[in-house]
This record gives structure tokens, C-alpha cells and sequence, in this order.
């Protein structure tokens, strides 16, 4: 009988199969399998195969980028199709310090900061220490005897230089960088003609074999270089070869100057020491200054720190980069090609055409981006983004860039648990509590596109500790609609989901106090659907001191779309509201129809607040086998009017 063929990598099995195969030779007839030397043969036999056939299976994953899982080969398949991994980002920092050089006589005129090392962590910082440096040298005025260093960007990181002699003997010289962590972005490369000659050119990185910039395809006399990942995290420079991009000739000195960086762990530090060098020049000698310097500040933290892409982030942008052609078309061209191509600081991004607006607006693309340090993108950027996205986008495609509008989900919960199974409630919430803060910052959140998965929020709950028997949870969502105070002003504010109408009587949404003019008291927002459900009128209504009931201050003020999650105001002049980071606001709350909310268009989905209440379950502790006392818990909101 022919070989049985086998897919399972099963050693059991290819023993088997194999002892199948010699048992049915007649020459073999009379012979033990179990008991004899033949055993110990099909054991080899089939050990040789299962590693055979193991090897076989893992070399056949590494060739396709969805399966392979070596950085090495994820990389070069990635290179197949034109896609560089991102590098490591150097965190950067904004700092200010001055020189009194009163002292020296006569005063210089001008002080120089070299570049180089700046400043150093004061202390340690999460158990590491970080230098900051300047590439170039920075000079500034003398004024009154004191130099003032303001503002200056500083990089997290090393400074390194590698030089390299071009030889034509050697036909496979490579310019690999061999330093890990390096910031592409800080490379500098330049070519001297040869080692007398003091003269460089700057060579500048391109990645297409059209230039951009210049609007012109790369010809035999571009100073361009190309770069590539190559093993273990290093880069390998490559330069032109005389047809696109200028070649070297024999004797060039390449010289390439870089940051190695600590990516993302040299980002949130704030207290630095002056550890640079600051100099001016007398008579053609140059002096330094060791006395006089102030102690750095800095505003801000530092930020921007990223570490290299990952593999998983490869597998997912090279097919999508590929498929884009370079052209922004469609929204998912948009989507890809900003944050790898032109804004790479984008931690997520939302993209939709015009169309889909009501009224629809064509011929427009509308971007949301939410960066990865802070909320919002300066205008200067914004309209950086747009310049750039003039090279790939077609004629006639205007691209608008919005500001981050934040969907807030807030929840209560009563947690029922065990008491024979938890120290004391407090126990258990703190439990609770640590597993709903995990999942309010993870991925499934806090991006836009996302979906509150209201039976995953719920498992969270019951999984975070063995005493947890159930939990009744309830949803509402939330928007900070920001005021123009003292301004006749229409407000229009989208949810993106369906509101619930809990009452066809009103005060459906809830809102934070406000004041209006000519209107002497705080004043709330509230509902009344009309006869259909789908649309409402908005009005506004006061509370007395010490009641609950409401007071009609001014009635149909705007309108509510309960199926949309649609509110608008007409014109009204508000003259206070919430203050909220130094801005006023005004919080409109309301239930969703859905307890599964997602992040529509251009809202970002956050968790904002989760409230937990532990209550006993006294039939799972044995204190009330029958329920005769069980706490019953509703599973609607509260009947507060306000928020």
C-alpha cells in the first residue's frame, strides 16, 4: 500500500502511519512493532518527520505577511511593497533658562548654546536617566547682561555621527547604521568629494521615485537617498545609482549624523538639569561660560516619544498603504495615508465624505484626527495636513479638518456580591473599579469608530472578583457643548445615537445649570416629544430653592431629533455656564435607545465616569435563602430632572 498521507503534526499519528505502511509489506509479516528494534527505527522515523513537518509549516508562515512572524520577515514583505516601518520618535521638550554675563567686561554680544547635550533628567525617572539635546547651535542677543534662552526644542537622545568611505573595489558596500532606537527623522546625511575637500552636500530622504516637493521624477543627478529597515532594528542607507539618484564616485566621504532615542519612556518628564555648553567668541578665541546659568523650566512635559512600529501595526498599514497607490480617493485612502505619510503624531482618525451630512455638503472630505498628545490640532498644522494632502488628493475633493468632539459614556452600577466570599464591600469595588479603569483606557474605547459593548461592560463587572454574583448597570451619554458667552449664538449638537424617550411627558435629557439673559436664576434644558416620537420641542425651565419641581422659564427655544440624537438651539444668548478646563460649557446628558453606543463619524468614545455601588446578595451569602428581603434593584435611571 502507498504511504498514508497526514496533515496533523501529530507524532502519535506519523508513527502510526508509518508502522501502517511496514506492516503491510509482506517481508515485515512476522515482526513485533511494540516489542522490537523496529520501534526504536519508527520512533527516529517519525521524530524526523514531525520536525521535518514542523519546520516545513513554520518556513510556509514566514512567507506571507499575515502569518509571518519574525520582525526580519514581516519587514522585507513589507518591502515588497514600498512600505518603511516607522521609526523610533524622540521625545521633545520646551525649555527656557537665561546667562547673566554681567560679570564679564566687556560684555559679549551674543551668546552661543552648542549643540549637543542641553539637559539632563534631574534625578531619575522611572528608573532611567535621560539626556535632551539641540542638533545645531543656537545663538542669542546679550541684552542688559542677560541671555535669554526661550522656548528652546529640545530632543531626547544621543547624538551620534557615522563616516563611511565610498570604494567602487567593493561592489557590495553597505551603509547600515549600527546603533538600535535610531530617529529617522533626525538623520542627517551629507557627501564630501572627497577626504581634503571641506565642501558637503545634503542629501535628503525620499521614498518614491517621484519627488513631491519639486513636482519632478527623480533623475541621475537628485541628492537623494533611500532608507530601509535591516536586521536586528538597524537601517540601511541606499543611494542612487546613476539613474534614479545621483551615484557616488570613488573616495566620497558619506558622513550621517542621528539621535538614538528611548522613544516613548523619555516622554512626562518635566524637572531638568543644565548639563550643555554655552560659549562666545573674543578675539578668535572661543570662551565658555560656566557661571551665571538659571535653573531650566519648562511648561509642559515631554512628549512625543513613540517607540518603533510594532509587527502587528506593519501586518495591518503596508497592505492598506499599498492599496491607496498614493492617491487619496476614497475615505479609507484618507485614513491610511495621513497618519503614515503626512501626520504620523495621529493616534486615530475618522474620515467621511460630505455626502453623508444632512444637508449633504459635496465634494468635501471631512477629517477628524485625535493626536496623540492632547485633544486638539493647531491650526498651523491643520493646514500643514492640507497642503500636504494636495499631493495625493484629485481636483475638485476639498478636505475640511474638524476639531475632536468627545461622546462621554457614563454608567451606574449595583453590584451584587457574596459576603462569604470577600473581606468587606470595600474589597470588592476597589476590584471593580481596577478592571473598569483597564477597560475605559483600552483600544476597544477611545478611538473613533468605536462601540460601547454594553454585555462586555457587564462581564467586566462579574469577572473582576470571584464574590461578584450580578450587576445591574445602567447607560447614559454625555456632550460638553461649548458656549459663546454673552454672544446671540444657535448651538447644534450631534450624538450620533438614538436618544430613549422614557416619557412622552418630557425631560428625557438632562443638563447642567446655566444662565441666559434677562433671565435671573439658573436655568435647565428639557423635552417634550410630539405625537410621532421622532421630534420634540426644547424649552428652557428653573428650579425653586429646596423643590423639585420645575418652573417654565421660556418654552420652544429649539428643536430635539430623538432618532438622529440630534439637538438644536435657536439663537439665545447664554451668559454663564459649567466651567470646565477655563472654558464654559454646557453638559447635555441623555439615555440611548441602544445600550450599545457607538462613536459616529467624528465622535471619539471615552468612558468618563463609572459609579459603583456594592449591594449584598443576601440569597448567595445564606443570610435570606428565601428573597424574602432582597434588595431589588431597578434597572432604569433615576428620576433626577437635572444634572
Amino acid at each position: 500500500m502507498s504511504l498514508i498521507n497526514f496533515t496533523n503534526l501529530d507524532f502519535d499519528q506519523i508513527k502510526n502511519s508509518l508502522k501502517d505502511y511496514i506492516q503491510s509489506n509482506s517481508d515485515f509479516t512476522d515482526y513485533d512493532f511494540e516489542g522490537s528494534n523496529l520501534s526504536t527505527i519508527l520512533d527516529v522515523l517519525a521524530y524526523n518527520t514531525y520536525i521535518t513537518s514542523y519546520n516545513a509549516n513554520m518556513i510556509s508562515n514566514e512567507v506571507f505577511i499575515d502569518s509571518a512572524t519574525l520582525r526580519e520577515n514581516v519587514v522585507a514583505l513589507a518591502r515588497n511593497i514600498g512600505y518603511i516601518p516607522r521609526s523610533k520618535k524622540s521625545s521633545r521638550a520646551s525649555v527656557t533658562f537665561f546667562v547673566d554675563i554681567s560679570s564679564v567686561s566687556p560684555t559679549p554680544a551674543n551668546l552661543t548654546l552648542k549643540a549637543g547635550p542641553v539637559a539632563t533628567t534631574g534625578g531619575r525617572f522611572n528608573g532611567q536617566s535621560f539626556v535632551f539635546g539641540i542638533p545645531e547651535d543656537i545663538t542669542v542677543s546679550v541684552i542688559d547682561g542677560i541671555a535669554t534662552f526661550s522656548d528652546i526644542e529640545v530632543y531626547e537622545g544621543s547624538y551620534l555621527s557615522q563616516s563611511y568611505v565610498y570604494s567602487t573595489r567593493n561592489p557590495f558596500q553597505k551603509f547600515i547604521l549600527p546603533n538600535v532606537g535610531i530617529d529617522l527623522d533626525s538623520l542627517v546625511v551629507t557627501v564630501r568629494p572627497s577626504i581634503d575637500s571641506s565642501v558637503s552636500t545634503k542629501y535628503s530622504r525620499q521614498d518614491e521615485l517621484f519627488d513631491s516637493i519639486t513636482k519632478t521624477t527623480i533623475n541621475e543627478n537628485s541628492n537623494i537617498y533611500f532608507i530601509q529597515e535591516a536586521e536586528g532594528e538597524q537601517y540601511e542607507v541606499i543611494f542612487g545609482d546613476g539613474v534614479f539618484g545621483k551615484a557616488l564616485e570613488d573616495g566620497n566621504i558619506v558622513e550621517m549624523t542621528y539621535i538614538v532615542t528611548s522613544g516613548s519612556d523619555g516622554n512626562g518628564i518635566n524637572n531638568f538639569t543644565f548639563s550643555g555648553s554655552v560659549s562666545y567668541v573674543r578675539n578668535s578665541v572661543e570662551i565658555f561660560v560656566t557661571n551665571g546659568i538659571s535653573l531650566i523650566s519648562s511648561t509642559l512635559p515631554s512628549s512625543g516619544g513613540e517607540s518603533i512600529e510594532s509587527i502587528d501595526s506593519i501586518r495591518k498599514y503596508a497592505p492598506q498603504l499599498y492599496s491607496t497607490q498614493n492617491r487619496a480617493l476614497s475615505a479609507s485612502d484618507f485614513e491610511v495615508l495621513i497618519p503614515n505619510k503626512i501626520y504620523p503624531e495621529t493616534e486615530s482618525i475618522s474620515v467621511f465624505g460630505g455626502e453623508e451630512l444632512v444637508p449633504p455638503q459635496y465634494g468635501k472630505v471631512f477629517i477628524s484626527i485625535k493626536p496623540r498628545n492632547g485633544d486638539f490640532i493647531p491650526n498651523l498644522i491643520k493646514e500643514n495636513i492640507k497642503r500636504n494632502l494636495r499631493r495625493y488628493s484629485v481636483a475638485g475633493i476639498v478636505p475640511e479638518i474638524l476639531d475632536l468632539k468627545y461622546l462621554f459614556i457614563e454608567t451606574n452600577s449595583k453590584v451584587y456580591y457574596n459576603t462569604n466570599l470577600a473581606p468587606n464591600a470595600a474589597f470588592v469595588s476597589s476590584k471593580v473599579q481596577r478592571d473598569l479603569t483597564a477597560y475605559a483606557e483600552s483600544s476597544e474605547l477611545n478611538k473613533y469608530g468605536a462601540r460601547f459593548k454594553y454585555s462586555r461592560f457587564l462581564k467586566v463587572i462579574d469577572s473582576s472578583h470571584e464574590s461578584v454574583t450580578s450587576n445591574i448597570t445602567t447607560v447614559e451619554m454625555r456632550r460638553d457643548l461649548r458656549l459663546a458667552i454673552s454672544e446671540l449664538a444657535e448651538y447644534a449638537i450631534d450624538f450620533g445615537n438614538e436618544f430613549h424617550i422614557q416619557s412622552m411627558s418630557g425631560f428625557n435629557i438632562r443638563t447642567s445649570a446655566f444662565r441666559v439673559l434677562n433671565i435671573n436664576t439658573d436655568v435647565y434644558l428639557y423635552d417634550v416629544p410630539d405625537s410621532t416620537g421622532e421630534k420634540g420641542q426644547i424649552s428652557l425651565f428653573s428650579l425653586d430653592e429646596g423643590s423639585s419641581t420645575p418652573v417654565i422659564q421660556r418654552r420652544n427655544i429649539g428643536v430635539i431629533d430623538y432618532k438622529k440624537g440630534r439637538i438644536t438651539l435657536d439663537p439665545i444668548n447664554i451668559v454663564s455656564g459649567k466651567t470646565k478646563d477655563n472654558v464654559d460649557i454646557l453638559e447635555i446628558s441623555a439615555t440611548p435607545e441602544s445600550n450599545d453606543i457607538i462613536g459616529l463619524q467624528d465622535l471619539y468614545l471615552q468612558l468618563d465616569s463609572s459609579f459603583v455601588d456594592m449591594v449584598v446578595d443576601e440569597i448567595s451569602s445564606g443570610t435570606d435563602p428565601s428573597g424574602s428581603t432582597y434588595t431589588v434593584t431597578t434597572s432604569y435611571k433615576n428620576g433626577n430632572i437635572i444634572r
